[in-house]
């Protein structure tokens, strides 16, 4: 009896034992990195895992390689330790913190509706973070835009489905007309010698122009107001060459260019 109650407290040692050197691993593996973390990236990875891989139930290690998988732009990885830190949050402050740094890395992933739930979250965990408002603000403001680009694609696609669908409308009405003539010739005939409802009508519209009066007609001279006119410009030009002649006679005094 004595012996079993001695083996249950070496147990008990051993296992107290254990828990201790972990914590004292995870302690220094989890300084380790916090100290490397702004000088080598792929170290302070290393020993963040090593510390979350001794204590899986602590919320730093994993938080802080959320943050330093952020800052190095490794958004998806972000993402996922974002998620284990918030599972791991056992207080409001520890869960507004990883619900607002998740939000931040949607953003940077431009999926904006996830960020807009991941920031409401943090915020009924702390309602009075200002930045944490303001950056729901802009994601709102986000997959507004985003939620009315994709309209508009829905709506171009459906115009480019629509005109693809006349145009094989189309196709298959002609495919049929052909096929029609094709089988039968004399319709084929008929077709070419009956004018087009339309065309009839330019043809009419044009002959009934063509019986009008031309307008231009009208304006055009007649022949003895033609004559009057060249007359008249004969008349003119004997005066000036008299004026010239007249000129030639008494001496025009010109002057020269002047030169250098």
């Amino acid at each position: 009896m004595k012996n079993k109650k001695y083996f249950l407290m070496a147990l008990c040692f051993i296992a107290l034992g254990e828990i201790n050197a972990q914590s004292e691993d995870y302690a220094k593996y989890y300084n380790k990195a916090n100290s490397l973390s702004e000088s080598d990236f792929e170290k302070a990875e290393k020993n963040y895992r090593v510390a979350i891989n001794d204590s899986l139930s602590d919320l730093k290690a994993t938080f802080n390689l959320s943050n330093e998988y952020y800052t190095e732009g490794y958004f998806e990885d972000a993402i996922s330790r974002q998620l284990e830190a918030i599972k791991l949050a056992k207080n409001k402050i520890e869960k507004h913190k990883a619900f607002h740094n998740l939000g931040n890395s949607f953003m940077k992933k431009e999926m904006c509706s996830e960020a807009v739930s991941a920031y409401k979250s943090a915020l009924r965990n702390n309602p009075n973070d200002d930045e944490t408002r303001y950056n729901l603000a802009l994601a709102k403001q986000c997959e507004d835009e985003q939620s009315k680009n994709d309209d508009d694609q829905k709506d171009d696609q459906q115009d480019k489905e629509n005109k693809e669908k006349d145009n094989k409308d189309d196709q298959q009405d002609q495919e049929n007309k052909e096929k029609d003539n094709k089988d039968d010739p004399n319709q084929q005939k008929d077709d070419q010698g009956k004018d087009d409802p339309d065309q009839q009508k330019d043809k009419n519209k044009n002959s009934s122009e063509d019986s009008k009066p031309n307008e231009n007609k009208k304006s055009q001279l007649s022949k003895q107001q033609i004559n009057n006119l060249l007359k008249a410009m004969e008349n003119a030009e004997k005066k000036v060459q008299a004026k010239v002649n007249e000129s030639k006679q008494k001496g025009i005094k010109v002057v020269s260019e002047k030169d250098w």
